[in-house]
């Protein structure tokens, strides 16, 4: 009886050490299969144009927007007494997905695929991220090791929870970014929006005399000393003045903190002062289980008057779902923050809102159609079942659930 119960707690303990997106085994990187046009498959860990290899990294791409003419149209008059209604525009709109919500992405021609989500939705996207124009497309198989493929290959994309952590001795660049203003963003640091990883190489000569290519897993701190170089501080204590590159000068193109709070932080060149590589934080590597594949934006929208409507939002007439991004700038970087991460948006004057994430942090955003006056309408198909636009000159805030 003894040994079966020792028998049992055994296997119990197995499958639970082998279960796919155990906490200990998980990476954080892109897990799925890839399917050929010649009929061919392979499994393992993805990195998609270079610089996407997490799952909360960004596909960036367009979508169509869908019609809404079915919809009720709803009339009022507003402050002006002026008699208006408004109808639900089409189209494509940028879209800024993470690949944690993706299921499976379907090449349709050398310009566009269908990306179906976890939700079930599904849109066809082009753009930077997607066709022929993507810089590197790679598997890490788990049988035969990195295989790179051009887009015409590709049949089909399913994306799932890795099973394991891959043998390949990359981490996650994970730091403190300092700005010339003094701000302090700590997260996923991206450098030159194209090195995430350790294994990767900031590239630099050192003086007329030797040429450097070092890997981040060596680096303790970079610090900008002019448009044209750093100084690179190793773990070992070295240091070292590198230019000529642009890695390490003003030909560098920017740098991303990415947190799950604020989402993604672009920080130009110019305002970049230093970061401080830190060791990775284990449980704040994102999971495939993390992402629901979006949900439709819901909350109230209050009115300057008073007034106030409850249901589904579209955000500056284009955000609909949750995995859809806020834009704004902050101190001369540009903030991106999944309406997931939002708990409210209130307005502070024409040009910009103070918006409070779910972790309770407060920051101000404008200079973005999103956060001014410039914003297209915000939209409200109300739990009564009417459909409400309250322009920027009317609202005053939105809390979301």
């Amino acid at each position: 009886m003894k040994k079966a119960i020792l028998l049992s707690l055994l296997l119990v303990g197995l499958a639970i050490y082998l279960t796919p997106g155990d906490a200990s085994a998980a990476s954080g990187r892109l897990y799925g299969t890839l399917r050929t046009v010649d009929g061919e498959e392979f499994e393992g860990w993805i990195r998609w144009d270079k610089n996407e290899a997490f799952w909360d990294d960004i596909l960036d791409a367009t979508k169509e927007r869908k019609s809404h003419k079915s919809r009720k149209k709803y009339r009022r008059k507003d402050k002006r007494n002026r008699d208006w209604s408004f109808s639900w525009s089409t189209g494509s709109r940028q879209s800024e997905l993470q690949f944690g919500h993706i299921k499976t992405i379907i090449p349709l021609s050398s310009n566009d695929a269908l990306v179906i989500l976890k939700s079930g939705e599904e849109y066809e996207m082009s753009g930077s991220d997607i066709g022929r124009g993507i810089r590197e497309l790679e598997v890490l198989d788990r049988n035969e090791g990195e295989v790179y493929f051009e887009w015409d290959d590709v049949d089909e994309i399913d994306f799932s929870e890795e099973p394991t952590e891959p043998d390949d001795g990359a981490e996650r660049l994970y730091g403190k970014l300092t700005t010339r203003r003094g701000d302090e963003y700590v997260g996923w640091i991206e450098w030159d929006v194209d090195e995430v990883m350790t294994t990767d190489i900031l590239d630099g000569d050192e003086g007329r005399r030797r040429n450097r290519k070092i890997k981040f897993g060596k680096i303790k701190t970079i610090e900008r000393r002019s448009r044209s170089s750093v100084l690179v501080t190793l773990k070992s204590g070295k240091k070292m003045k590198l230019s000529g590159t642009n890695d390490v000068n003003s030909g560098n193109r920017g740098l991303r903190v990415k947190s799950r709070d604020l989402g993604r932080v672009n920080i130009d060149w110019n305002e970049f002062d230093m970061v401080e590589f830190m060791p990775v934080p284990k449980d704040k590597l994102p999971k495939y289980g993390w992402f629901d594949g979006g949900r439709e934006i819901q909350g109230t929208v209050y009115t300057e008057d008073g007034e106030q409507y409850t249901g589904s939002i579209i955000w500056d007439d284009d955000e609909t779902f949750t995995w859809e991004h806020l834009n704004g700038d902050y101190n001369d970087c540009t903030i991106d923050i999944p309406f997931d991460n939002i708990k409210s948006i209130e307005k502070e004057s024409r040009r910009g809102v103070i918006v409070t994430t779910k972790s309770g942090r407060n920051i101000e955003l404008r200079g973005s159609n999103d956060v001014d006056s410039d914003n297209n309408g915000i939209f409200i198909l109300t739990d009564d079942g009417d459909e409400v636009e309250v322009d920027w000159y009317d609202f005053d805030r939105a809390e979301f659930k």
